[in-house]
């Protein structure tokens, strides 16, 4: 596994590194550091190699950062951010070395890269990316000392998650045992969607309660005439989609041809008019697991990433931290320590005169 949690995002847009020069280490852990020199050459990697950055936030899940009022929020946010990610590393590698007493053979660093390179690969297929060059290349395009420090990071973490109890090992026996446990789960599932205006949700629900259909519902009620003409029909969703997982939360334990009781909020249109999401399964196909393997990765990883929170937390919470001020502070918040920047305001553009009246019809991108 890349990491102990993955529920980190990276946005590395900038090209400013503001302060990079002003202290000896950008983040030190534990009396090891991360120079402003490796840190500048970490985010050029990302700035001159899409295909690596490409990789990397598929991995992580990363969302691009909003841009504030601000002239350099962009830029701000992405080192912190980068920073975090980078801190956790140090901070896991040296709680391995000096806790658990272990330090990566060269065969474990050799497995380690191969892991990495295929989680890459895979966490940019189930994120539907299609990222310029291979895996390995993205690696090569790290300089030396990041790509060290990624490959000793993914070896540290695999080590850690190995001692903990409640954590699965990415085997491929493991993830065909979890697959064949929770078959059900990975389901290529056909909706049908009724994107109801807020003046309506009333009727709509005594329609229903008196047993009218899924397709006669969307037809009668939806605000999306490119569906509601198909009785709701909007497509069928396997779990290699990028929308999967939004589909199978919102489809939920709701019988398969009815839909749910209660609705979604649908906003389409920022500062536009919410309307009330039905979603109904329509069928339910069970998928081989070839095609769901990314998918049953993923939420071995959260159930990974949430037994071994704590840990992280703990680990963190008892390192001895330095950040150079200019990037930000070390804190705690709800979610555990971490890197904060000071929050800048949202750029926002001048407020339209309308709003569309019309329910978008991709609830699901």
């Amino acid at each position: 596994m890349r990491r102990v949690i993955i529920l980190l995002v990276v946005a590395v847009l900038g090209a400013g590194w503001y302060g990079l020069a002003a202290s000896p280490s950008a983040l030190a852990v534990n009396g090891t550091s991360v120079s402003p020199g490796e840190l500048r050459a970490e985010l050029t990697a990302f700035n001159a190699h899409p295909g690596l950055f490409c990789y990397i936030s598929s991995l992580i899940n990363a969302a691009i950062t909003k841009q504030g009022a601000g002239r350099d929020s962009v830029t701000a946010a992405s080192e912190v951010q980068w920073m975090n990610l980078r801190l956790e590393g140090v901070a896991i590698d040296r709680y391995v070395a000096t806790t658990l007493h272990h330090v990566p053979s060269a065969s474990e660093l050799a497995s380690a890269r191969v892991a990495l390179e295929g989680e890459l690969t895979q966490a940019a297929a189930h994120a539907s990316q299609n990222c310029a060059g291979t895996a390995v290349q993205a690696l090569a395009d790290m300089p030396a000392a990041m790509r060290t420090a990624q490959i000793e990071d993914q070896a540290s973490s695999a080590y850690l998650l190995s001692k903990l109890n409640a954590t699965i090992a990415l085997t491929p026996a493991n993830i065909k045992t979890y697959y064949l446990a929770h078959r059900s789960n990975y389901d290529t599932l056909c909706i049908a969607v009724a994107i109801v205006p807020q003046a309506s949700l009333s009727a709509f629900a005594a329609s229903q309660a008196q047993g009218m259909s899924v397709p006669a519902l969307a037809k009668k009620y939806s605000a999306d005439p490119t569906s509601a003409a198909k009785g709701g029909a909007y497509g069928c969703f396997s779990p290699n989609s990028s929308a999967y997982a939004s589909v199978r939360s919102d489809v939920g334990t709701t019988a398969v041809g009815h839909f749910p009781t209660t609705a979604l909020p649908y906003t389409p249109t920022a500062g536009g008019p919410t309307y009330g999401l039905y979603v109904a399964a329509t069928s339910k196909t069970p998928t081989p697991l070839a095609t769901a393997q990314g998918t049953v990765i993923s939420d071995i990883q959260t159930l990974n990433a949430t037994a071994a929170n704590s840990v992280k937390s703990g680990i963190l919470a008892n390192a001895a931290v330095t950040i150079d001020p200019a990037f930000g502070r070390w804190g705690v918040s709800t979610s555990g320590p971490s890197v904060f920047a000071p929050a800048l305001p949202a750029e926002t553009g001048p407020a339209t005169a309308t709003q569309l009246t019309t329910a978008s019809s991709t609830p699901y991108q």
